[in-house]
């Protein structure tokens, strides 16, 4: 890959995504000199934290190790076994092939998966040779679960899962784990439970920083349009993708509150941005493309504190959900 002339990293991360043109990468390279001897610290001591806890029992250890990141090389094995998605697997361990093996896939989900399949990561220069095996993931978890079948969003959650584990069955056992335990009916044909938490998240926006809830609705801009993406795709195809996946190892081990987390933290670290937005539609560029690749996002380790210093308890979110239920979201 080349590297452009004002920096030593490529233009291509190191998962195959090519970096945008505004990829910003002075603060990139700063924030990586620090990152990288970071890493190498925390792979040794995942290497223990492995030998002494092989179950990887859940403790407030374990839970800190996991906010500071899980090392890639460990990432799949880790995740497959805090979901519990590696035991549902040997439990049931010939359900992905036996999904494979249908005669007949449903012609109207295989034909909107194969039409999705080319705009699923096409900045990836390696995820050509992934589409395959992202159409049996994604055609064997919509005759698995037929009350969601396929719906768009779903590509994207699979087709990361796949890059990070390189492997459809754990993709698709952490995939049914995603739509079923962490975010279940986002993907229902109704997405009752996805408009039930973007209500959530509006009421939270406004408890945390009203100014800029009003200053949001002065200017017209629907949470639907400026959310729904981060919650359907848990951050996928939003985020730059290290900062995805250090999302995703909070959201394995701690569940549905972290995406909330991160969604307030875009708010919040991006506060003084949003209130200088003067019309709807600099408003709108600054969350569909400014927002999305800073360097608050690119630095993906302030991100993840940021978004554990904002309080936030389950029994908020629950009580808003409820509310939201009788409010008709």
């Amino acid at each position: 890959m080349e590297s452009t002339a004002e920096s030593k990293f490529s233009d291509v991360d190191e998962y195959g995504f090519k970096r945008g043109e505004k990829f910003d990468y002075k603060n990139y390279g700063r924030f990586m000199d620090g990152y990288l001897k970071t890493l190498t610290r925390r792979r040794i001591k995942w290497e223990a934290i492995l030998q002494q806890n092989p179950d990887l029992s859940l403790n407030p250890k374990l839970k800190r190790y996991i906010r500071k990141g899980i090392p890639g090389p460990y990432r799949a094995d880790v995740w497959m076994i805090i979901t519990g998605a590696d035991a549902a697997k040997k439990k049931n361990p010939n359900l992905y092939n036996s999904l494979l093996n249908i005669d007949h896939f449903n012609k109207e989900i295989s034909d909107s998966i194969s039409i999705d399949l080319p705009r699923t990561f096409p900045d990836n220069i390696h995820f050509d040779s992934k589409k395959d095996r992202l159409f049996n993931i994604l055609c064997a978890y919509a005759h698995h679960n037929r009350d969601v079948g396929y719906c768009q969003g779903l590509n994207y959650i699979a087709g990361l899962l796949l890059i990070v584990t390189d492997d459809e069955e754990k993709s698709f056992w952490l995939l049914k784990h995603i739509v079923e335990n962490i975010v279940p009916q986002y993907h229902s044909h109704n997405m009752a439970n996805l408009l039930r938490d973007l209500a959530v998240f509006r009421e939270l926006v406004i408890r945390r920083v009203p100014a800029v809830n009003r200053h949001v609705e002065d200017l017209g801009l629907p949470y639907a349009v400026i959310a729904s993406k981060w919650f359907i795709c848990i951050f996928a195809e939003v985020l730059p993708v290290e900062t995805v996946l250090r999302i995703w190892d909070c959201v394995f081990a701690e569940g549905y509150k972290i995406v909330f987390r991160a969604a307030l933290a875009m708010f919040i670290t991006h506060k003084a941005d949003i209130l200088a937005c003067e019309d709807i539609a600099a408003l709108a560029n600054l969350f569909r493309d400014t927002m999305i690749q800073d360097s608050i996002v690119t630095d993906c380790h302030s991100f993840i504190e940021a978004m554990f210093s904002i309080r936030l308890k389950r029994s908020e979110l629950e009580s808003l959900r409820k509310v939201a239920v009788l409010n008709g979201n």
